[in-house]
């Protein structure tokens, strides 16, 4: 077991003489929280797409120890389950795998040609996987390696399973908002209940009732498996994901990795509190409001110093994956995720496509004059839009990640693979910054740049006059921990990719910077002690 956080350092980040260093949220304790499984131990199991680890809680204690970290062998885990061996079986979604964790904590593979791989479960001693795609399948595994028995063929998106009392495979449907049943052995699929919320796990009870969460609408529902009759338990927040029990005592995971107990009197109790998956970008209103991307949520910074949940993946009109963002005004935000670049309005609970057809999108921004750029890290292009019209600005550049403007209108890029800030030019690029290991995240306030370089975990400012170069920050949670390499985590319809940590930074209108911790899953403020 390790720490009790998702990331520790034995140096605490710190600001240079002059400048002050915040933290704003608390760090994450895990990188939001999917499949759950209680152990034989009596623990709880936890799967992490995101920052590709598996923890286990003690629910009582809190303990929180990593059985598998970021950097394994185990890529983007979405649900597991043991076998009566006591082996972990994983279901890897983004890369279409089924692995096995034996119990000394070694690794095979058992097989990797289950796209979106996702439900799991064992039932005397047979194993029963899902694919959590548009088109999916439901099968039964050969765990000596055979080839896989398909028992339904092009499911709209089957989530986490489990057989019922009545020997009947029992899965959600998330994109029809139904619950079915078939028998193992075959015929044909019964509905049992629909008209729900998103339900994307499906558990049972001591007393033979399904107990489901609803990621869209964040209810627990327990559900008559003979009269589709459906009970409220509690009502947690939308992004829940899965559940568990332990004994008689139920337990759910959701997106933001927090895990609630669901009292029997309808109460709820956080068991481990939530946090930030990432996050990735961020950006300040005009009024102040700083607003943070963490892929499948969009959230603003409270006045009171909490986050708040504006929209998320299952809000109607939202744009998809958020990766890179900037606030327009009127309550709207210019987002890219991943092929798309979007302008979006979370109150109205729509969204416009304003370019298609990129790889991955990462950093966006816009000049005073209106002119949106936005970067492509997977063909290390820049393209600018402009009214209908889209057009490459720059190309052959190396992982452009961070994307600003100077007040000037000047167009400035990060590119991250070759340590280095340019500006973009008529006749290509000209280097205004070299000699950064990776920067990521940029933004131009009071004449400056500022860079934050994951590699060297600091922030720099840059005098856009003198060329004058400051640290202004170091030893900073962002990038991978010491010594890991994260894995590319491909994606998948509707949690496209690739996906993968970025560094935002932000400017606020009195020059406060704000700072995405991707490391840890919190957010940081820079300023000048004056200030």
């Amino acid at each position: 077991m390790t720490s009790p956080a998702r990331y520790t350092t034995s140096t605490a980040a710190a600001a240079t003489d002059g400048w002050a260093l915040r933290s704003l949220t608390p760090p994450s304790r895990l990188f939001g929280a999917n499949g759950i499984r209680t152990g034989a131990d009596g623990r709880i199991y936890i799967a992490q797409v995101a920052g590709s680890q598996i923890s286990v809680l003690d629910p009582d204690s809190g303990d929180l120890g990593t059985v598998s970290a970021m950097g394994s062998e185990i890529i983007a885990p979405d649900d597991i389950d043991f076998s009566p061996e006591g082996e972990m079986y994983i279901t890897e979604y983004y890369d279409g795998r089924v692995s096995i964790r034996d119990t000394k904590g070694g690794t095979r593979l058992l097989r990797d040609d289950l796209p979106g791989a996702n439900g799991i479960t064992f039932h005397q001693g047979r194993l029963f996987v899902n694919e959590c795609r548009p088109g999916g399948r439901l099968m039964e595994i050969d765990r000596n390696g055979g080839a896989p028995k398909v028992l339904l063929d092009g499911l709209p998106m089957p989530n986490a399973m489990e057989v019922g009392p009545d020997g009947k495979l029992y899965y959600p449907l998330l994109g029809t908002n139904e619950i079915w049943r078939i028998d193992p052995e075959g015929g044909e699929p019964e509905r049992v209940v629909d008209g729900l919320g998103g339900p994307d796990a499906v558990k049972f009870d001591s007393r033979g009732q399904i107990v489901s969460t609803q990621v869209g609408t964040g209810e627990v529902l327990r559900i008559d498996p003979r009269t589709g009759q459906r009970t409220l338990l509690a009502t947690v927040a939308p992004g829940l994901d899965n559940l568990t029990f332990i004994g008689e005592r139920l337990f759910v995971s959701g997106f933001t990795g927090q895990i609630t107990e669901i009292l029997p009197d309808g109460r709820t109790r956080a068991t481990l509190p939530d946090g930030l998956t990432w996050p990735l970008d961020l950006t300040v209103g005009a009024d102040g409001t700083l607003y943070v991307a963490d892929g499948t949520f969009l959230l603003r910074l409270a006045p009171s110093g909490g986050l708040q949940t504006l929209a998320m993946l299952f809000s109607p009109g939202y744009p998809g994956y958020i990766r890179g963002m900037t606030a327009t005004g009127d309550g709207e935000f210019l987002c890219v995720g991943n092929g798309q670049l979007a302008r979006y309005n979370p109150a109205a609970m729509e969204h416009e496509v304003l370019f298609d057809g990129g790889d991955q999108l990462y950093g966006v921004a816009r000049s005073a004059g209106g002119v949106i750029a936005t970067t492509d890290k997977g063909s290390g292009s820049v393209y600018s839009v402009a009214g209908t019209g889209t057009q490459t600005v720059a190309a052959g550049l190396s992982e452009p990640t961070g994307v600003a403007f100077t007040a000037e209108g000047t167009l400035l890029v990060a590119e991250s693979g070759a340590g280095r800030v340019v500006a973009v030019t008529d006749s290509g690029t000209d280097t205004l910054v070299d000699g950064l290991g990776t920067p990521q995240g940029i933004t131009v306030s009071d004449g400056a740049l500022y860079v934050v370089d994951v590699r060297a975990k600091e922030l720099v400012r840059i005098d856009l006059d003198t060329k004058a170069r400051e640290v202004i920050a170091h030893h900073l949670p962002v990038g991978a921990p010491e010594g890991i390499t994260p894995k590319p985590l491909k994606g998948l319809l509707p949690f496209s990719g690739p996906q993968g940590p970025y560094c935002g930074l932000a400017a606020g209108p009195d020059g406060t910077l704000y700072l995405s911790g991707d490391a840890d899953g919190s957010v940081l403020s820079i300023h000048r002690e004056n200030r």
